[in-house]
């Protein structure tokens, strides 16, 4: 007899949004081929009526929105958890940030397991509304759903000061392995191999730009520095004053989201730098680990755990200008870096320790 799961919280599937849709996949795909059948909730921002189709074996279910944004979200998750009412087996919510509709699959006796993501309250982009809003959602979560999953010890611990530790698992976000690229795809950005590092990230505060460039930007390196992400001088102050903040080797080529590209930069770049100071498993850390990039991070418990003991860590805009200048002509650290990437990548973020994991515990809930 084969198992049913419906997988919430995601914008739909194929993946083209972010973390969650790329794992929802994985694990769709995974899960299919492991014998059940998998439905996904699918956003169309547009009018009309629910309909159904079918991508790689997934029954996709489409809800119409006609509002965009955050608020179209919202509208989304609240109407997938109604029709959700109507499905068996288990069922996964990728994220917390409407938990609160999850009530209903728990008063309909419903088994719902709930990925709890970051610590999203304490982002330094959201006002005190969306705070509000997401610590309450994530205490909602924490009693609504019948098991939790935290993606990082760390998240497992704060968690756990909300309800029993028992009634969590932490199971981090996994990753592809690059073992090569196309260096031939830099030349459209004038870098070459091994003499650029690489920031991917979303260019908000709390993700440390404005001291990741200021620290880089400090004197001439003849190296490039390459920053993706959208940026918008014209109507975002913090953009513009990292722009403003960059030496003439910083190279601002927006968002990117070839894949091919997005690997070339990662695998031959000298440092990935990652400054996120909140959060659990990054996804892009993970992926950079996957690459063999040697890794700079903000020092942070998150990111310790993740990148490991071999990655070169930073405080502030001064600490992260002297690992500039310690290592970035110190190509023996470097190599060792690399290789304790791919290293601390083997042990804990493959794809195929990740969803055989997800598939033990969804067994293990699984409706009798």
């Amino acid at each position: 007899m084969f198992k049913k799961i419906s997988i919430l919280g995601i914008r739909g599937l194929p993946a083209q949004h972010g973390g969650f849709e790329t794992f929802a996949e994985k694990l769709s795909l995974f899960l299919i081929d492991k014998g059940w059948k998998v439905t996904v909730y699918c956003q169309e921002n547009s009018v009309g009526e629910v309909f159904e189709s079918n991508w790689r074996g997934v029954r996709r279910v489409h809800i119409p929105v006609s509002r965009e944004g955050a608020l179209g979200t919202v509208i989304f998750d609240w109407k997938a958890a109604r029709h959700a009412l109507a499905e068996e087996g288990i069922f996964l919510t990728l994220g917390y940030n409407t938990a609160v509709f999850n009530l209903l699959q728990r008063i309909k006796g419903q088994i719902n397991v709930i990925n709890m993501d970051g610590i999203e309250w304490r982002r330094d982009k959201w006002g005190p509304i969306a705070k509000t809003w997401f610590w309450l959602n994530e205490r909602a979560g924490c009693w609504i759903g019948n098991h939790l999953i935290a993606d990082h010890p760390k998240i497992k611990e704060h968690l756990a000061t909300r309800i029993s530790a028992d009634k969590i698992t932490m199971i981090p976000y996994g990753g592809d392995e690059v073992i090569e690229a196309d260096a031939g795809l830099l030349s459209r950005y004038d870098i070459q191999a091994n003499e650029f590092s690489v920031i991917i990230a979303r260019p908000e505060p709390e993700n440390s730009f404005l001291e990741m460039v200021r620290a880089f930007s400090r004197e001439q390196r003849n190296h490039k520095l390459v920053v993706l992400g959208n940026f918008t001088p014209e109507t975002n102050a913090f953009h513009r004053q990292v722009m403003e903040a960059a030496s003439d080797e910083v190279v601002f080529p927006g968002a990117i989201y070839e894949a091919p590209v997005v690997q070339a930069l990662r695998f031959h770049s000298r440092f990935y730098l990652h400054g996120h100071r909140v959060g659990g498993t990054n996804p892009s850390l993970v992926e950079a680990l996957g690459a063999g990039c040697a890794v700079i991070a903000h020092d942070n418990h998150f990111n310790r755990w993740v990148a490991g003991p071999e990655a070169a860590y930073f405080q502030n805009e001064a600490a992260c200008a002297e690992l500039f200048d310690s290592l970035l002509y110190d190509l023996a650290s470097v190599e060792r870096m690399k290789s304790a990437s791919r290293a601390r990548f083997k042990e804990r973020f493959t794809w195929e320790q990740v969803l055989r994991e997800y598939e033990d515990l969804l067994t293990r809930w699984y409706p009798k």
